[in-house]
């Protein structure tokens, strides 16, 4: 799948929604470069618990990361369902997997409300703020916060 990017009004910016069990987060279209079905990894010893594995994308190996498993849920047991989104983190590529990829939205910083204060400090470091539309709350996601630069590598 791939999504063209429109022209946009100053200030707005493209995040693709996705869902994780019962809730939606949301990231910056920009860093994703594809979306795919799920494909079973080739699990790593000593890897982080939510690194399921390694897939073979084009020659390249790709760490898999358990999405709802980084963010303090419940591991996910994959269906043919899921789909794995690949994203650029900084100077690495990371395929992260979810239930289902639900929108693409346009939106602007108004529509960005910040982060309540009741959440935990996993979450605030990774929330970079919530989108309420049509009913629906949606996290906003930095992945940049989600893998910094120190954790080891998987691949």
């Amino acid at each position: 799948m791939s999504y063209a990017v429109k022209n946009l009004a100053q200030g707005s910016r493209e995040l693709i929604a996705f869902r994780i069990g019962d809730q939606e987060f949301c990231v910056n279209i920009m860093s994703v470069r594809e979306i795919r079905g799920w494909t079973k990894a080739t699990s790593l010893p000593h890897s982080p618990s939510y690194v399921m594995g390694v897939i073979n994308l084009r020659g390249a190996v790709l760490p898999i990361v358990d999405l709802s498993a980084r963010l303090g849920m419940r591991r996910a047991e994959p269906t043919p369902r899921h789909v794995i989104i690949v994203a650029q983190v900084k100077s690495r590529v990371v395929g992260m997997l979810v239930e289902a990829v639900s929108d693409i939205l346009t939106v602007t910083d108004e529509n960005i409300q910040p982060v309540p204060e009741v959440s935990s400090d996993l979450e605030k470091q990774y929330a970079r703020g919530i989108l309420a539309i049509d009913k629906r709350m949606i996290c906003l996601i930095e992945l940049d916060a989600l893998f910094p630069d120190t954790e080891s590598e998987a691949a």
